[in-house]
């Protein structure tokens, strides 16, 4: 059903993130993204850490989405919201998870939806002219924007937006000259719209709500019935011993909240290399 066709959804955000949202959403279902502005959502958190965000990634997005909702009116609104970190595999790269969190009150429902990624995310301390462009070419500067301040990271004299090369010498410079130690801390811009990495990865997590509001309950009919978590246990092929690979998918409604349990047909035993007795 067309729930969201001639639909209005509140998106809270001053970093341009419509840019990528609203052309994935509204061509589907048939709805009308729109930007409301008004309020500094800064104010729930900065990424160069001068306002910590209180809370997880998901409260952090929810209450945006709150913001929005209220502050136009609408029933339905959505936010987004990023967290950085290392790689969940190795641990040695940086990474991006971007949520979409959608509030619908007319189904009392809420949506999270996900994407995550390689980022372009690193920071450099150094008094050094040469090292900071090296590093800033790395980071695929000017496309992504930068930020700098003298000292280290939490000195609170901080530079934001840098997008040319002159820009970001003459910014050096007003640092070194700042600082007490004579470094200067440099860093990527996260903000969406200072970092295209950033940016595509938020409109594959629109792409990952979208088939999230394409997919009905079976009871309901509601849209975002979903996989909510796994069932590990996949046997082992060689000694059939239960392994951590999943065996199964749990979907649920986020209206109704029915469940159903579907069991993976794409494996049936799992690698032994993954066996906790045959690979100890």
């Amino acid at each position: 059903m067309d729930y969201y066709a001639d639909q209005k959804i509140a998106l809270l955000t001053q970093h341009g993130k419509e840019r990528v949202i609203a052309p994935t959403l509204e061509p589907h279902l048939g709805c009308e993204v729109t930007l409301v502005t008004g309020f500094d959502t800064d104010q729930l958190g900065t990424f160069t850490r001068d306002t910590p965000r209180p809370g997880t990634q998901r409260e952090a997005a929810r209450r945006k989405a709150r913001i929005g909702m209220e502050l136009s009116g609408l029933p339905i609104g959505l936010a987004s919201e990023g967290s950085f970190g290392p790689d969940p595999m190795t641990g040695m790269f940086q990474w991006n998870i971007e949520l979409l969190v959608l509030i619908d009150d007319r189904f009392n429902s809420e949506i999270v939806a996900v994407a995550q990624g390689p980022a372009q995310s690193g920071h450099l301390l150094t008094d050094d002219w040469s090292a900071l462009e090296a590093f800033a070419r790395e980071e695929d500067f000017p496309a992504h924007q930068m930020v700098i301040r003298p000292n280290n990271q939490h000195d609170s004299r901080i530079q934001k937006g840098i997008a040319d090369w002159q820009q970001l010498r003459r910014c050096f410079d007003d640092c070194r000259a700042q600082s007490a130690n004579g470094q200067v801390f440099i860093e990527t811009d996260l903000r969406a719209f200072a970092n295209p990495t950033r940016m595509q990865r938020i409109q594959e997590a629109a792409a990952n709500l979208l088939d999230r509001l394409q997919s009905p309950c079976p009871v309901c009919q509601h849209p975002g019935f979903w996989v909510v978590e796994r069932e590990a246990g996949l046997p082992c092929g060689a000694c059939g011993t239960p392994t951590e690979i999943h065996r199964a998918e749990i979907r649920e409604c986020p209206s109704c909240h029915h469940r159903e349990r579907k069991p993976r047909l794409d494996l049936t035993i799992a690698d032994p290399a993954n066996c906790p007795r045959c690979n100890p």
